[in-house]
């Protein structure tokens, strides 16, 4: 359905709004799950409130945080052999597309026929979408407001036409294996027959480089794992004190991944309803996952979800990878 705005915004001609549902589980099941389990965990979509997205766009420009200058850099210097293999007039579809600032190279190399950015935070999805559209007032853009971790349809007003999704920056790396492999099944159907995929995976490194970026000197990242309390806190009415929680963001070698956490300074309880959750000190609660995955074992894992892998490109120091996939 289209979205309810407040009066003061006027979207241009080549704008439109849409909400989708937001919690097919209802957040405060999840959350209650999560903080009941033995490893407390806390859902990683509640990171993007307006000011989590804000906090992210920041980390996306730290020196530690080699993740965007890697995956920009292949699309500068190896988009002459990228472009060429993506559909033209095309519907480009971006899930989590944050301050679509990644479409750009896209829209100017692939004439698309409309492009429909997905992202859960509605504010910062209008704000992104009214600056691409007055900046591109020939490109029909539908903005989603949803959840792109559950199964989609696009609004019936977005054109006919063959499918690009767009998911760029590793965000598949935030899922378990076992969800990404359903996440990549669910892109598979929105896509439809023919469609493609472009997206971005990270590779494995040194524990120091990785950990590194995910311990930014300037606190940013701490800041924005933090932010999932006071989220949590607006959103359900809990009691979580920011002020009692440290950052905890280590490399799990076994598991493959960057693990984050919130460590809790003290033995403390906190509240949801009629629901307490108590917490030891130096208890964590598990809040992101960002697995690493070598080329040849993406493509195993986009392959069971049935994709046939198309291409490759890496950075020269080979510290990240976007790949093609077919639907």
């Amino acid at each position: 359905m289209p979205m309810t705005l407040s009066p003061c915004y006027r979207p241009l001609p080549n704008l439109h709004l849409h909400q989708l549902p937001l919690y097919p589980t209802p957040l405060e099941t999840e959350v209650v799950r999560g903080l009941s389990a033995r490893q407390k965990t806390l859902p990683a979509k509640l990171f993007y409130d307006d000011t989590g997205s804000w906090l992210f766009e920041v980390i996306t420009t730290l020196p530690e945080y080699y993740l965007p200058r890697a995956e920009r850099e292949i699309f500068q210097h190896q988009g002459h052999e990228i472009w060429p293999h993506l559909h033209a007039g095309a519907v480009l579809v971006e899930p989590g597309s944050g301050s679509c600032g990644k479409i750009q190279p896209l829209l100017e190399n692939t004439a698309p026929r409309a492009y429909v950015p997905i992202e859960i935070s509605g504010d910062h999805l209008w704000s992104a979408a009214n600056s691409l559209a007055a900046r591109y007032p020939w490109l029909s853009i539908h903005a989603v407001c949803a959840d792109f971790t559950q199964p989609l349809e696009l609004p019936a007003a977005v054109p006919e036409a063959v499918r690009t999704v767009f998911f760029p920056g590793s965000t598949i790396g935030n899922f378990p294996p076992g969800e990404a492999l359903k996440l990549l099944g669910n892109l598979r159907q929105l896509l439809g027959p023919g469609g493609q995929l472009l997206l971005g995976v990270d590779t494995h490194k040194s524990r120091a480089t990785l950990e590194a970026a995910y311990n930014d000197s300037r606190g940013v990242t701490a800041a924005f794992n933090k932010n999932m309390l006071r989220h949590i806190n607006r959103a359900l009415g809990m009691d979580f004190n920011l002020e009692q929680f440290a950052h905890l963001a280590f490399y799990n070698e076994r598991e493959k991944r960057i693990e984050m956490h919130l460590r809790s300074l003290r033995t403390q309880t906190v509240h949801l309803g009629e629901h307490r959750f108590t917490l030891a000190r130096g208890e964590t609660l598990h809040t992101e996952n960002s697995y690493k995955y070598r080329p040849k074992e993406f493509a195993a894992l986009a392959s069971r979800a049935g994709f046939l892998w198309q291409h490759c490109w890496q950075d020269p120091q080979r510290a990240f990878s976007v790949h093609l996939l077919s639907a």
